[in-house]
């Protein structure tokens, strides 16, 4: 148990401090600002189990939610890091759901892509005004923990869903969309 805790340590004062000083719409990192870039490209770790029963975890996934839902963002995916926090969590637009509701991922990771790789147009709110066509994989199957009960849960997703997942949790991994693809342009 103690080497559990050495791998998924508890959020830092630093941390809980920006989850409890932001309103509900957090401030959205950009690749522009060499500071928030840094946060961009690191490599994110995993929540704890206590951390993810804490009230900050909830409040991060509202905050989150809230954010990606504005419409002066409207985007139908964003991750931990895009919002300051190098923690493994997305929030997803489940649109292959009744209703499309966005769903919080904990501790997300991809465990295996397959099917036909497809190319399709992508942007991100971290890198604004800019779109290009980025290819991704059919199929993933994605691994996460339920907040709740803490057990590990999987998910298969496909097409367009299949997409959003695998751009955020290249989000976790310090990847941007504009790593896999040069054929961008301006918006």
């Amino acid at each position: 148990m103690l080497a559990l805790f050495a791998c998924n340590p508890g959020l830092t004062r630093a941390e809980r401090a920006l989850i409890n000083g932001s309103d509900s719409l957090m401030h959205v990192l950009t690749v522009a600002d060499s500071s928030e870039l840094a946060v961009l490209r690191a490599v994110s770790v995993d929540f704890s189990d206590a951390d993810l029963h804490g009230a900050e975890f909830g409040a991060l996934v509202a905050k989150m939610k809230y954010t990606v839902q504005d419409p002066s963002q409207d985007g139908v995916g964003i991750a931990a890091p895009q919002v300051g926090l190098n923690r493994r969590l997305i929030v997803v637009c489940r649109l292959d759901l009744p209703g499309e509701p966005f769903v919080a991922y904990a501790n997300p990771y991809i465990e295996e892509l397959w099917g036909s790789e497809i190319v399709g147009r992508e942007g991100c709110l971290s890198i604004p005004g800019l779109r290009g066509n980025v290819p991704r994989s059919e199929f993933a199957l994605v691994r996460h923990v339920d907040p709740e009960s803490l057990a590990v849960r999987r998910d298969t997703v496909s097409g367009y869903v299949a997409r959003i997942f695998q751009h955020e949790i290249d989000h976790l991994e310090g990847v941007l969309y504009t790593d896999r693809t040069s054929d961008l342009w301006t918006e």
